[in-house]
């Protein structure tokens, strides 16, 4: 029986390639606009629906998470209550200022917002609501596939075009970019796998500038080391925001 494997590795790490020699000043961007606004009594906000939301979900509350870090994942547009759910309600324009208003975002803060595409209307009219409050924006996004596609909001525009820091996942169009042998099928979706390598060196980069300027960054340990929930503990009550 012949194996995809190592042929799905190549293809899988060529795209890790491209993302490591392109997006390193990004990375560097956004670390500076989150550390800038936590030095300046700020937060992190990291928001994604769908199958994005993993992306919030692997920089929250885990061992090497910064505690300045907050997920906004309203339930509705994850994918444990019906898988196409979020695909219907994430087209639905004014949710993304009831969330905003939820978690009481302001001037001060910096959101990710993390979209694939960067075509649907809720994570576009989240960018927007977010600029409107004066909040930093990054925009997490494929460039390839949202430059090839129209925006589904009524402004027209997709999610880089309103973010002050874009980094690019480097997935291609669609995504689900590589071929099973001997057919038309596509699969091997890359965009969340290399979202939270992506996430995970922003939060790096965050801590070693916290560093370099003499901030002592609270960051998580793993619940699983003895000793570590008295001091996860201490983090929730003082830096944790729900």
């Amino acid at each position: 029986m012949t194996s995809q494997f190592n042929d799905y590795c190549r293809f899988f790490n060529n795209i890790l390639f491209e993302v490591q020699e392109t997006q390193e000043q990004a990375i560097i961007e956004g670390a500076n606009v989150i550390s800038t606004a936590i030095l300046n009594g700020g937060r992190f906000y990291v928001f994604g629906s769908g199958h994005s939301h993993m992306i919030a979900e692997e920089i929250y509350n885990r061992a090497g998470g910064l505690a300045f870090v907050t997920a906004i994942l309203p339930p509705e547009l994850m994918l444990h209550e019906r898988p196409n759910k979020s695909t219907y309600l994430e087209r639905i324009e004014g949710l993304s200022k009831s969330y905003l208003n939820l978690h009481q975002v302001t001037d001060k803060d910096v959101i990710m917002i993390v979209s694939n595409s960067g075509r649907n209307i809720v994570p576009v009219e989240m960018a927007i609501e977010s600029r409107n409050i004066g909040a930093k924006i990054i925009a997490m996004t494929s460039m390839k596939h949202s430059k090839d596609v129209t925006s589904r909001h009524s402004s027209g525009k997709k999610l880089y075009e309103l973010a002050d820091v874009v980094l690019d996942n480097g997935a291609v169009i669609g995504d689900a970019g590589f071929r099973i042998l001997d057919t038309d099928i596509y699969s091997g979706a890359t965009s969340d796998a290399i979202g939270c390598f992506l996430a995970q060196a922003l939060i790096v980069e965050t801590l070693q500038q916290l560093v370099k300027e003499g901030f002592q960054p609270p960051v998580f340990r793993s619940s699983n080391v003895d000793g570590a929930d008295q001091f996860n503990d201490q983090l929730f009550d003082k830096y944790v925001k729900w």
